[in-house]
């Protein structure tokens, strides 16, 4: 139920938008592009920059960890010793632009236009950590000398790589990461009029496919016919991973992926996806994948796998008139609970051998086990109630409903190594073009995401703290 003291929230944070947009703008300036050596010196700028940030707000502590070639940035506020611990885990690296495909802005000139903030990084994920900053300053307008739970901030230098280094530096700083619970920051609502509280992330596996022909570039008149062509043995190989119904065709692949519970498809149903909507808000042209199953359960409870590009002749230089030595393809394959990405793996291998030797195709697999990460779940917890009575309060609705989150990120890995659940709040939307040209954040969603998280604080740490005993230590 939504108290005076949660409009005082509401109308703390609107007073000072102007203060946060410009301290996401400032950080969107900065170039944190992941895995890029021109921008490498822009990673520890921009993990500088926040760290600035959260001195500034009032973090007794705060530092900035080395994490491979990257750095990656932790604060910590202490609460009351009865206090539950909580980790806020988000991302301030960025993907890669193709600058002439924008056309709103430069993608690292954040303009303002139409209530949205256009740049890279706007909603993935700065603009998601600037709402934790911008939430806590109104929670801490009335006076209070600290939040209601010990708030610590775990920010990656290296998300967008799929964190490699991440696992090893949990190892590192368990102790200083050691919570009760974990919000993890780098999710999407659907739609803000009619949000949905992100109960599950899907889990991911990338690997590259390669394909050999000739043993060197060959003019094709002088070839052509008899000779093999990588990218049509390539094209050949990439139809055959799905079948016509949609289905991934690697044997073995659904043998640990269960149909949506009539719970799940109700709770998905209830959020009034129809297909025109989707395409709209998607712009993707038209809807595709396994039949049978609804956009929803086939973003959230469905795997999926992709083919991300696909390189092979004169793609960028003027045309040889050649036959290529080779072509590959770059595979994303999206995993679902009771999938793990060493059995889908493996998998993948057994189908590229059986399928080249079928069709006599010389190949080379590569596979990114190193980045591949797990799907994870919510368990059942207080804190999911607690968060969807904050987002009724922070969007101004009478009921939250329940998704999933199509993409993935490091959940699981946080959970097992900090051996604490995972509770999803983001502000992302399918319209802010993440990863794309003029990527964009509402400043509404992000306006109401701070007021969630100034009204989630407090209630959680009441809803945990009758959990806990005087010492703080969890109730036998």
């Amino acid at each position: 139920m939504a108290t005076a003291a949660d409009g005082g929230l509401r109308e703390h944070v609107r007073e000072h938008r102007r203060e946060f947009l410009d301290q996401l703008a400032a950080w969107v300036r900065i170039p944190s592009i992941a895995g890029d050596p021109e921008h490498a010196d822009a990673l520890p700028r921009s993990a500088n920059h926040l760290a600035g940030l959260c001195r500034a707000m009032g973090f007794p502590r705060v530092e900035v960890w080395q994490q491979g070639d990257t750095s990656a940035v932790f604060a910590e506020w202490p609460a009351d010793a009865t206090a539950p611990t909580v980790l806020v885990y988000s991302h301030h690296d960025v993907r890669a632009v193709i600058g002439e495909a924008w056309r709103e802005t430069h993608p690292f000139t954040p303009v303002v236009r139409d209530g949205c903030l256009f740049g890279r990084g706007a909603s993935d994920a700065k603009g998601q950590v600037i709402a934790h900053l911008w939430g806590l300053r109104a929670l801490l307008a009335d006076g209070r000398p600290a939040p209601p739970v010990t708030l610590k901030l775990f920010v990656d230098g290296e998300e967008e790589l799929g964190s490699p280094n991440l696992a090893q530096l949990l190892e590192a700083h368990t102790g200083d990461l050691a919570c009760d619970l974990i919000v993890y920051s780098d999710t999407s609502l659907l739609d803000p009029a009619n949000p949905a509280l992100t109960t599950s992330v899907r889990g991911m596996i990338g690997a590259e496919l390669t394909v050999h022909g000739p043993a060197h570039d060959v003019h094709s008149g002088a070839v052509s016919g008899p000779s093999p062509n990588p990218l049509i043995d390539l094209a050949w190989l990439i139809c055959r991973l799905h079948d016509a119904d949609g289905r991934i065709t690697l044997p073995g692949f659904y043998d640990a992926v269960a149909t949506p519970t009539p719970e799940q498809r109700a709770q998905y149903a209830a959020l009034g996806v129809d297909d025109d909507w989707w395409l709209e808000e998607s712009r993707t042209g038209r809807i595709t994948g396994e039949r049978g199953y609804t956009v929803p359960e086939l973003l959230w409870a469905r795997p999926a796998l992709e083919v991300i590009s696909v390189k092979g002749g004169d793609v960028e230089d003027l045309p040889r008139a050649v036959i290529p030595a080779t072509a590959s393809a770059a595979l994303s394959i999206r995993i679902v609970d009771g999938q793990s990405p060493e059995a889908v793996a493996d998998q993948l291998e057994r189908w590229v051998e059986a399928e080249a030797e079928a069709r006599g195709i010389r190949t080379e697999l590569t596979i990114s086990r190193k980045t591949a990460e797990a799907p994870y779940r919510t368990p059942d917890h207080p804190a999911i109630d607690v968060l969807a009575q904050a987002m009724r309060i922070g969007f101004g609705v009478d009921s939250v409903g329940r998704m999933g989150n199509a993409g993935g990120g490091p959940a699981e890995l946080l959970a097992r190594t900090l051996d604490a659940p995972i509770v999803f709040f983001g502000t992302g939307l399918v319209s802010d073009r993440w990863h794309g040209s003029d990527e964009r954040v509402r400043l509404d969603v992000l306006e109401n995401g701070a007021t969630t998280l100034a009204a989630f604080w407090p209630r959680l740490a009441a809803a945990l703290g009758d959990e806990r005993d005087p010492t703080g230590s969890p109730d036998d």
